[in-house]
């Protein structure tokens, strides 16, 4: 019996990654259901009932969704955060959950100096503004993206520092960056700081007051991870008692119309998250969750499980 797969993407794919992601699964002889801008939960709902497999892109997989999901063995979310799947209804169904790590994450990354030049050149508001070259910009979180991050910012003439659970305080990377002694000297040290790290227990809001409080004058704070790490009240707090600091993200905070109304010239967000809204990431972090379903349910391969 041939296997479905659904792609549920409240924003959808661009046509021509629908069309790829397609061609991998009819070499595989697999049905594709497609559930596009969809308003209604209960459509997801009633379209999943049957599917061997899922992709999604930040639509939330809930255990109601998961519940109601008969024939499902994998979700595949295209994108690295997957803080919209509920792992642990999904395990309790042994059911696979999968990201595609590292698709998205030079679009990501281009996006930040985006997000950075934009504040550094005061919104382009005709105003004098600084330079990129020889400041010191501190990567939080030295996955795909961070690795990306360094690379571009070698281009702008910037020192680069970074913080990461497998770095040793004080090495020297290959990529030319130094592993910084702790986060909290990150902080202390860097120009621009980059939050390049995941949603989690123990994430959510850990960038504090505290750490905040302790940047050198005149930094600024980029966020193209998930709002959810930075604690609102601390950045309030940080904003109105410093006023050299800026934030600027592709997630506004729940915050944002009171950010932008006290200060305008020192935080800027994105209409809605931008970070893998390419035509590249679109199509690699598609194709790529299409060929991970794949080998899961051909060769059992479970290479990017996340649950």
């Amino acid at each position: 019996m041939s296997k479905t797969v659904l792609i549920a993407t409240e924003k959808p794919f661009a046509p021509a990654a629908v069309e790829q992601i397609k061609a991998v699964f009819s070499q595989a002889n697999y049905e594709v259901a497609l559930l596009e801008k969809y308003t209604d939960k209960a459509a997801f709902i009633a379209a999943v009932e049957n599917a061997d497999a899922l992709i999604v892109r930040s639509d939330k997989v809930t255990s109601d969704v998961i519940e109601a999901a008969k024939n499902l063995k994998i979700v595949v979310r295209a994108g690295a955060g997957y803080d919209n799947v509920d792992c642990a209804a999904a395990s309790a169904k042994d059911i696979v959950v999968m990201n595609t790590p590292g698709q998205n994450s030079n679009a990501v990354a281009e996006l930040a100096f985006g997000l950075m030049v934009t504040i550094s050149r005061k919104q382009y508001q005709g105003k004098s503004g600084t330079e990129l070259r020889e400041k010191r910009i501190g990567i939080h979180g030295y996955g795909n993206i961070g690795k990306c991050m360094v690379k571009i910012a070698k281009g702008f003439g910037m020192e680069v520092e970074a913080f990461g659970r497998s770095l040793t305080p004080g090495q020297s990377l290959d990529d030319g960056a130094v592993a910084s002694q702790s986060v909290a000297d990150l902080y202390a040290n860097c120009d621009y700081i980059s939050l390049n790290i995941p949603s989690n227990e123990t994430t959510k809001a850990s960038v504090s007051y505290d750490l905040l409080s302790a940047v050198k004058k005149g930094a600024v704070l980029v966020n193209t991870a998930r709002k959810e790490v930075v604690d609102e009240e601390g950045l309030k707090k940080m904003m109105e008692e410093r006023p050299d600091f800026c934030y600027v993200s592709d997630v506004a905070p729940v915050c944002a119309e009171e950010l932008r109304e006290k200060y305008p010239d020192r935080c800027f967000f994105t209409a809605k998250k931008m970070g893998a809204q390419t035509a590249e990431a679109n199509i690699n972090a598609g194709i790529a969750a299409a060929n991970q379903i794949v080998n899961f349910l051909e060769k059992g391969d479970t290479t990017f499980k996340v649950n």
